[in-house]
């Protein structure tokens, strides 16, 4: 009976896991705020490659007459995964 009660009680935070944060850069307060929250759902270490993309979207479009406008479009619909897998392919780590 006390393992049924420990598998039931796994199965149950295994549903409630969230889904990723996917980043809105249709506006700098959308991006704000979901950038944030996708940040929030990397572990810490990571969190500091995350900063080091948004921060650098060199050789982006636009990069060089609005850098903020450039991230929003580079980032747009991307968690936070995938902002670090796309770090990770320009170098950055």
């Amino acid at each position: 009976m006390n393992r049924a009660a420990v598998l039931i009680a796994a199965l149950a935070l295994a549903a409630c896991d969230k889904p990723p944060t996917v980043i809105d850069g249709s506006s700098p307060a959308a991006f704000a705020k979901t950038t944030e929250k996708a940040r929030r759902d990397l572990p810490i270490k990571e969190r500091l490659i995350f900063d080091a993309a948004i921060r650098t979207v060199g050789g982006r479009r636009y990069a060089d007459k609005d850098p903020d406008a450039a991230a929003r479009a580079a980032y747009d619909g991307m968690t936070a995964t995938d902002v670090l897998a796309d770090a990770r392919a320009r170098g950055i780590e």
